[in-house]
């Protein structure tokens, strides 16, 4: 069995597969040969980068297709379920990253590190006064209203970490239903673990009190848009670690200027690489290159995953 990894496998991952029988090929194909080369793999292990659309599906020989991260919409389901190819996905192992950068992106922009990390290389010396100054009237996260829309692995973990730093949880939920959280601390603490019971809130609910929201649905179709931030409390923060065109960029561009969103923190992007300034022009917005899942113990897990899962298949 041949398999190629088009954008890459972690070398756990990558080490079960080749003990188990299987030919792995990490030489990334471009997109525009892809068709052409498909023929010859009988796996394909794709993160985000690679699109497996109907023309890279109907020309290949496909056992299996494998999506390296939770979201599935760079592969063409209806054109895998038309050959029959089984895909699987790793809707675990990446959560706690993506959560923990939505946190980083929040503490950065609470205490102006984004600006701060900017500046003190030019200013840092001469400006140093004037610096602290400027960037003395940061905020603590502890009582704050975090905003969850999308309430799936990831938004639960962000909503732990929430509880944990003392924030209070709105969710958004279209039935309201209730969540019931296990709040699992490290070993050293396991015995103090706890549950929570979370009640979910209508859309309006959510916009109108949080003063942070992140958003984590799956998916790339249009969440927050300029009738949902004008609805959103006056200078309250978005975060989108989600997926690019989940918040619409001119939208947030416009408000983030106005003040009706006092900052952002954005690490997708409607176009990758983006094909504008537009977000990376925004002086009050915290940036990253799409890196929600890319941790050293969020690949291995993923790369893991992946593997036990297609040996499995395929026993």
């Amino acid at each position: 069995m041949r398999v190629l990894a088009n954008d890459g496998i972690d070398a756990a991952g990558k080490l079960i597969l080749e003990s188990a029988g299987f030919t792995v090929i990490t030489d990334k194909i471009a997109q525009a040969d892809l068709s052409s080369q498909i023929g010859d793999f009988d796996v394909l292990i794709v993160r985000s980068a690679t699109k497996v659309n109907a023309e890279v599906i109907n020309a290949s020989n496909l056992k299996l297709i494998a999506r390296a991260g939770v979201g599935l919409d760079n592969i063409d389901m209806k054109a895998a379920g038309e050959k029959n190819i089984p895909v699987v996905n790793t809707p675990n192992a990446s959560s706690r990253s993506v959560a923990e950068l939505v946190f980083a992106h929040l503490f950065s922009l609470s205490r102006f590190l984004h600006k701060a990390n900017r500046e003190m290389p030019q200013n840092g010396i001469d400006g140093f006064k004037e610096m602290k100054k400027i960037y003395s009237e940061g905020f603590e996260l502890m009582g704050k209203k975090i905003g969850i829309i999308g309430f799936g692995r990831i938004g639960q973990e962000v909503a732990k970490m929430a509880i944990g730093l003392g924030m209070e949880v709105l969710v958004y939920d279209y039935k309201q239903r209730e969540f019931d959280l296990v709040i699992a601390l490290n070993k050293a603490y396991q015995s103090n673990n706890f549950q929570v019971t979370i009640k979910g809130q209508t859309l309006e609910t959510v916009l109108s009190q949080s003063d942070c929201i992140t958003v984590h649905t799956p998916g790339s179709a249009e969440v927050i848009g300029a009738a949902e931030i004008s609805k959103m409390k006056q200078g309250s923060v978005l975060i989108n670690c989600a997926r690019g065109g989940v918040v619409n960029e001119q939208a947030l561009a416009a408000a983030l200027q106005s003040g009706q969103i006092s900052c952002a923190g954005v690490d997708v992007f409607e176009n990758e690489p983006p094909t504008n300034d537009l977000m990376l022009s925004q002086s009050n917005c915290s940036l990253s290159p799409h890196i929600g899942a890319s941790t050293k113990e969020a690949q291995e897990r993923v790369g893991i995953e992946l593997a036990e899962k297609i040996s499995g298949f395929f026993k």
